[in-house]
């Protein structure tokens, strides 16, 4: 009975929300009312929607985007949906905010040269790394290092010193790589452990970061193949120090701020697709591709494209071959070269595919190292 109902009005003063909000949410499938008056275009909700508009409202208050809205709104009772979009949102949030404080750090450090650029030196940062993980970080990020000499920062690799991790950065704008180190503890020898066991028993530190030259980057790897187990880094006054054994490495960090990567890589996949590294590879070797002007500046790549099903089976084949045209399949079309160069090297290992949507970056994934990983743009098919 209509009696029963809230009017829009009501449900607004009850619920938080206004009423030209409440008509957008109609508008956008996220809380349709339960009557709508076919004479006048009036809008009446049930009781049982007040529940809905009030957390709707707080919804809003947080942050969460339309489609997280509609999701939570949307799921089933009791199957833990709802919440578990929640614990990503937080996630996102607590991401954010540490973003933050990093930055306002760093801009105080710069207030504080500005205001007194004759009393203030950069501090010396000094921490030691285990040398096969620092080997392989360099290994998994190399092939993402920019060659463009109108974006020179991007000729280097951004060690990113974070507490307890070393991060290693390299793009070229269309791809990115990224690897953690972890620090080793200081105080008496430790033996060598996993990255993120040693990680834990690392207490805060502060950050820093230097843009490291790919010469001076590939003069360090050179020597880290028979290096003992620990590498010693320090970063200051714009230069990198790098001990290896009885090597010592030195040179200027590339004097340029480097791209902000960490919103780059918290991404969204819709579709999570694990399968072994050497059988991803094979099926790009042995695919047709199409050759379109979709490298750098413009140039040709070779590119291939993969197709999810409605069913979630996986496909790698040529744009234009007829899954693309698969009815709900969902298609991301790659620089096979790209994608090729970013697969790891050994080839026994897992892979975790990451797909968001054909403009959506890609991810590239190993079950075993969770912090290191590619993200790839995908190529833009023509109309």
């Amino acid at each position: 009975m209509e009696s029963d109902l809230r009017s829009i009005g009501e449900l607004a003063r009850d619920s938080g929300l206004s009423v030209s909000a409440l008509r957008f949410y109609d508008g956008a499938e996220v809380l349709a009312p339960a009557r709508v008056d076919p004479r006048t275009g009036y809008r009446w909700y049930a009781p049982g929607q007040l529940a809905d508009a009030r957390l709707l409202a707080r919804l809003r208050r947080v942050g969460l985007p339309l489609a997280g809205i509609r999701a939570v709104l949307g799921a089933a009772p009791g199957s833990g949906a709802a919440q578990r979009l929640m614990d990503e949102h937080l996630r996102r949030l607590e991401d954010g905010l540490a973003d933050a404080r990093r930055e306002l750090s760093l801009i105080r450090r710069l207030i504080d040269q500005r205001e007194s650029p004759m009393t203030t030196t950069p501090a010396e940062h000094r921490f030691t790394v285990p040398a096969r993980e620092l080997a392989e970080a360099l290994d998994a990020v190399r092939f993402a290092v920019g060659g463009d000499p109108e974006l020179p920062v991007l000729s280097g690799v951004l060690f990113d010193l974070d507490g307890g991790l070393l991060r290693l950065v390299a793009t070229d704008r269309y791809r990115i790589a990224l690897a953690e180190v972890p620090v080793v503890p200081e105080g008496p020898e430790v033996p060598e452990e996993s990255a993120a066991s040693v990680a834990a028993a690392v207490p805060a530190a502060p950050s820093a970061s230097a843009v490291v030259p790919v010469a001076l980057a590939d003069a360090v790897r050179a020597l880290l193949g028979s290096a003992p187990n620990a590498v010693e880094l320090a970063f200051g006054a714009g230069t990198v120090h790098i001990t290896v054994g009885d090597h010592r490495i030195e040179g200027a960090a590339l004097d340029h701020d480097y791209p902000d990567y960490r919103a780059l890589v918290r991404l969204e996949p819709v579709h999570r697709i694990g399968l072994p590294t050497a059988e991803l590879r094979a099926a790009l070797v042995s695919a047709a591709t199409s050759s379109l002007p979709s490298g750098p500046h413009g140039a040709a790549c070779e590119v291939t494209l993969l197709t999810v099903d409605g069913e979630g089976r996986f496909a790698v084949t040529a744009p234009g071959a007829g899954a693309d045209g698969a009815a709900g399949a969902l298609r991301v079309a790659v620089n096979r070269d790209f994608l090729l160069e970013a697969l790891p090297a050994d080839a026994p290992g897992q892979l975790l595919l990451e797909l968001g949507g054909p403009i959506a970056p890609l991810a590239v994934r190993t079950a075993d190292r969770p912090g290191t990983f590619s993200v790839l743009m995908p190529v833009r098919l023509p109309a």
